[in-house]
């Protein structure tokens, strides 16, 4: 991975940073995702589970995205932010490749129940079915497929952030991709959003919900064209005093500042 791209996803793996993402795209800034309840899942895994001969098989072309992509989860959902830096960067693509990742995601999830059950099984062939007696006996249907009529997938969401001054131009859901635009064939066809995170679309209000230093970076981000304005946030705005290194370390490579640190201190206290 290039620099920006380091800096970047490195500031996104803080669990305080990466927590208050989802806090504020999905519950409007209320603290409901608990950072320190966070745990890592490894994106090195994601395979497709049925390929030629029902074998697994590495899906090879996602390894870029996986690179760019962090992934934790608390247990109630699998949540995957996937950070996009430049106009460069966008992919104009981006709701068929985040739909293909989730699903990649939630086929992990049916391998690895598929997996469970399989080893239960054995456990209870061997002469031990006290200990997976609440299994039960498995329908063809639930054999077949590795997956019981009681098993449940937790929610994979994925948000992008986009570290980006310029606006968003590209498509946010499938739909706005097909050809097609027959509205009564496109009410039966598969759709999927994009869950988006970019600067220019926030209201200050919206910015304003981030609660760790992300508020802060997106701000600059968002006025980072509009000098007056931005020294003028900067003045009043006294979390631009004291920025954590790593929150202006984004800043600086993102849109080529120089905000400075005082030698041998962590944090911003100028610009």
């Amino acid at each position: 991975m290039g620099k920006i791209d380091t800096i970047t996803k490195e500031y996104i793996e803080n669990p305080v940073v990466f927590a208050d993402a989802f806090n504020q795209f999905l519950y409007h800034g209320n603290q409901r995702i608990d950072p320190t309840q966070l745990t890592e899942l490894d994106t090195t895994g994601i395979v497709i589970p049925y390929g030629a001969d029902g074998a697994s098989v590495p899906e090879q072309k996602y390894r870029d995205v996986l690179k760019l992509l962090h992934t934790m989860t608390d247990r109630n959902a699998a949540y995957c932010v996937m950070g996009i830096e430049n106009q460069a960067e966008i992919h104009y693509a981006l709701p068929v490749r985040n739909g293909v990742y989730d699903f990649l995601q939630l086929s992990r999830q049916i391998s690895e129940a598929a997996n469970s059950h399989k080893h239960a099984m054995k456990e209870k062939a061997a002469g031990q079915p006290d200990q997976m007696q609440k299994e039960g006996v498995p329908t063809n249907g639930e054999f077949l497929g590795g997956f019981w009529k009681t098993d449940r997938l937790i929610p994979v969401i994925t948000l992008v952030i986009y570290f980006g001054s310029d606006d968003w131009d590209a498509p946010l859901s499938l739909k706005e991709m097909y050809s097609n635009t027959n509205s009564e064939l496109l009410a039966h066809a598969p759709d999927y959003h994009v869950n988006l995170i970019a600067p220019k679309k926030l209201s200050d209000g919206e910015i304003n919900a981030f609660h760790s230093n992300l508020r802060e970076v997106m701000l600059y981000i968002k006025y980072s064209k509009d000098k007056a304005k931005l020294n003028e946030i900067i003045e009043r705005d006294s979390n631009f005093q004291s920025m954590a290194r790593q929150a202006a370390d984004v800043i600086n490579i993102v849109t080529g500042s120089k905000l400075k640190f005082p030698e041998g201190k962590g944090d911003v206290n100028h610009v």
